[in-house]
């Protein structure tokens, strides 16, 4: 899906107020036909709010709801044209899964001939061909979960809404999902709006994220732009980790800017012009090398730094540090057969990374 693909639905100024609270305030998202745009964000932050709006749940305290230029945002959720999967299934237990997925082209009246026909085809498409005479108790997680999506999709909606329809599989489940998801997407074509709390989920499956906090959204991007680059220090360490330096007398060079980190001077890009506001370097973790002796880079930054704490994972082992008088936390990864991995804790080392993957935040 490129840049430029059409709007399908536009949310315009979207609001939701439960007396002072602000679910939602003030959203303007566009959903671009046939990309899977995830919303993102910890619990309360208003991204199901969002979805069952869009769906037609929930009637907003102000805003548009845009297609084909027409508000929609008074239709009823019955007359738009939209899937919706749920984190529970909601199968029928005495229906076969043929029927559960039949269920929403009877209540249409397509014909019998024709319900067949796009019943079989759909679950051909989730990989439940074999499995339409079986009731769901014969049936796992993941299946069930296949069955609620192709009920979704099998009236061919324009939109498909997922609330969080993962969160209640286990881990390698989840990740096959995910993949089966990606394909499903693929193949219909259908534009996907997805609500997830999981960042790795989200970079895993989205064209785009959109970031809600407090009720706001705070950035709508590619998972490598919002990853790479974030335009707040919540959105980098709410996807991925971060680790962040606070900066001091921050001048600029060309380029890039420079700061003091307690004693040490560090360099990140920055931007045009320099903010006024109190600054961090962020850098991502794994960006970051570590050395039992002060290295000698150009283009690096290079700092003193205190191994405090270790945690075997298997084929890595985390790192906690702390750099300078201030104690700050440092994190990071190396692989189990790094040295670092068998240095005691308390160990002095060295942290290098390159300038290039350094960036400014405000603090």
């Amino acid at each position: 899906m490129s840049s430029g693909s059409a709007i399908q639905l536009s949310a315009q100024g979207i609001s939701q107020y439960y007396g002072r609270f602000a679910a939602l305030d003030n959203v303007d998202l566009d959903v671009r036909q046939g990309e899977f745009l995830t919303l993102l964000g910890p619990s309360g932050s208003g991204k199901t709010t969002l979805l069952m709006i869009l769906a037609g749940f929930l009637s907003p305290t102000s805003g548009k709801l845009m297609e084909q230029g027409v508000d929609i945002i008074k239709r009823s959720a019955e007359k738009r044209n939209y899937g919706m999967v749920f984190q529970g299934y909601a199968l029928f237990p005495h229906m076969t899964v043929a029927d559960n997925v039949a269920y929403p082209l009877r209540i249409r009246k397509v014909a019998a001939e024709e319900r067949q026909r796009r019943v079989k085809h759909i679950l051909e498409v989730v990989g439940l061909g074999a499995h339409m005479h079986k009731k769901p108790a014969e049936m796992s997680g993941g299946q069930q979960q296949r069955v609620a999506i192709a009920r979704a999709l099998v009236f061919e909606p324009d939109l498909l809404l997922l609330d969080e329809p993962l969160s209640a599989l286990d881990k390698n489940l989840r990740e096959q999902l995910q993949t089966e998801l990606q394909r499903i997407h693929r193949q219909v074509g259908t534009s996907f709006v997805f609500v997830t709390h999981d960042q790795n989920e989200a970079l895993a499956l989205s064209s785009r994220i959109a970031i809600f906090n407090h009720g706001k959204l705070t950035q709508v991007d590619t998972p490598e732009n919002i990853y790479n680059r974030p335009e707040s220090r919540f959105v980098a360490e709410f996807l991925g980790k971060m680790n962040l330096f606070p900066l001091l007398d921050l001048t600029r060079n060309g380029p890039t800017a420079s700061g003091r980190c307690g004693d040490n001077l560090l360099h990140a890009q920055a931007p045009a012009p320099l903010s006024k506001q109190p600054s961090v370097l962020a850098v991502r973790p794994e960006h970051m090398d570590l050395h039992s002796e002060r290295p000698n880079r150009d283009g690096y930054n290079v700092i003193p730094a205190q191994l405090t704490d270790k945690v075997y994972q298997g084929s890595s082992t985390h790192l906690s540090l702390k750099v300078g008088g201030d104690a700050l936390p440092i994190n990071l990864s190396v692989p189990g057969n790094h040295p670092g991995a068998l240095m005691p804790s308390g160990a002095p080392v060295w942290l290098s990374w390159p300038v290039q993957q350094s960036f400014l935040l405000q603090a």
